[in-house]
């Protein structure tokens, strides 16, 4: 089923303390632009670059899902991604006067009731979304998570706890993942701990903003459920907003079982290369990519020096995916080590430059201009690239102010990174 990206219709505001930090932030949540994504940047940093909600980003952090990106992090991130997921909205910019969201009441359902009274909008472009087509594993220890195809529009899961304390008590949980469904049996369920860990949370450093109002104590008979298996509802909380780092709305089954935020990072980073081998293999196309003849209108480039032929997906200005088919035809082929044909690297680099040149020439005050290289930097030519392969070119915006961008662009062949670097251009009328 194919539909409309969404965004709020108003920003919306509010402040708290953070479940871990215990600091008080202030955040802001404005409407973006479509394909932007979910997108978080630090009031408190200077020049600070924002921060995609995807999994490119992910760093492990125990018992929170945390994003990293320069000189800027953020943490606890899961709740209002979770939030975006369960309501279908695609597209926010969340400004963020410190490290952590605020925990609020433990759940999403502060956010869930901010978003509903600023309405959602739809915008033009589609929603990208991955329909799952072969199964997909990930085990560590006792924690697993399965990944079935489901021949349906929409997602669902089902979370499977086990405690290690004996007297509290475990149990199952399924649910389809609709805006309605979301909002009724999952968007309330508070975070939890057990009685038995408690201390060592605090020993740790963790927990400093957590109150018997925000956070469910397991075996502590003082403890009382907003809903019946509300930790197992909270799990799946978590679970659909770590989903939400794949950068796509997934359809699929998923059942999980003791799994937490790292395995759940796993399985999104399983999804992504699936999600890739299909898009490179045709089987996805994105309303965002281009046939070689919309790239020679962008670029002034012909053969033999056109170097991408197809480009998968633009992310806004942000990030752009690409392919290069390498075929003995090429004439470089005939002088540069021709018992052993191999690609320069000085041509894998310009590649690079070409997609990144397509991805910056998109701003609408850019039109009609050139993008010069001006520098290059940080190159590592890591593995050959032969004839018959398919080079895989991937670039995303570091910087772009004024006339000036920069980009960090790799290439890879088969998920095997053979360069990378990092380029800065100048836009200047032809």
């Amino acid at each position: 089923m194919i539909r409309a990206q969404r965004t709020l219709r108003t920003a919306v505001e509010f402040s708290g303390r953070g479940l871990h930090s215990g600091e008080l932030v202030d955040v802001r949540i404005l409407p973006a632009p479509q394909d932007t994504g979910i997108e978080f940047l630090r009031t408190d940093i200077e020049d600070a670059v924002p921060i995609p909600a995807n999994v490119r980003f992910h760093s492990n952090k125990d018992r929170r899902t945390r994003l990293e990106r320069g000189n800027s992090c953020v943490e606890t991130v899961e709740h209002l991604l979770a939030v975006c997921s369960g309501m279908g909205v695609d597209n926010l910019r969340v400004e963020i006067s410190g490290d952590e969201l605020p925990g609020l009441d433990g759940s999403g359902k502060t956010i869930v009731e901010l978003f509903q009274q600023a309405g959602l909008v739809e915008q033009r472009a589609e929603a990208k979304i991955y329909q799952l087509r072969e199964p997909i594993y990930v085990r560590d220890g006792e924690a697993t998570l399965v990944a079935l195809p489901a021949d349906r529009d929409f997602l669902t899961l089902q979370y499977i706890a086990s405690f290690e304390d004996p007297e509290v008590e475990g149990g199952s949980f399924q649910f389809d993942v609709t805006p309605e469904s979301f909002a009724s049996e999952i968007a309330s369920a508070r975070t939890f701990c057990l009685a038995s860990e408690v201390e060592k949370l605090q020993a740790a450093g963790l927990g400093k903003g957590a109150t018997r109002e925000n956070t469910v104590v397991l075996g502590d008979p003082e403890t009382v459920l907003r809903m019946p298996h509300e930790p197992v509802r909270h799990k799946l909380l978590d679970l659909l907003g770590d989903l939400h780092l794949l950068g796509a709305e997934l359809h699929a089954h998923i059942i999980a079982t003791r799994s937490g935020h790292r395995t759940n990072a796993e399985l999104v980073r399983r999804l992504v290369d699936r999600m890739e081998e299909d898009q490179t293999g045709g089987i996805i196309r994105r309303e965002t990519g281009l046939d070689v003849r919309e790239i020679m209108r962008m670029l002034p480039h012909r053969y033999p020096f056109l170097l991408i032929d197809r480009v998968l997906e633009i992310e806004g200005y942000q990030r752009a995916v690409a392919i290069k088919n390498v075929s003995i035809n090429e004439p470089y082929f005939m002088g540069h080590f021709p018992e052993k044909p191999l690609m320069p690297g000085v041509l894998q680099l310009e590649a690079m430059a070409q997609l990144a040149g397509v991805l910056l020439l998109r701003k609408m005050e850019h039109t009609g201009k050139l993008a010069v290289l001006w520098s290059i930097d940080k190159v590592k030519l890591r593995g050959q690239v032969q004839p018959g392969d398919q080079l895989r070119i991937e670039v995303e915006t570091q910087r772009l102010k004024g006339e000036m961008g920069q980009v960090r662009a790799k290439g890879l062949v088969a998920g095997r990174s053979v360069c990378e670097a990092v380029l800065t251009f100048g836009m200047v009328e032809p």
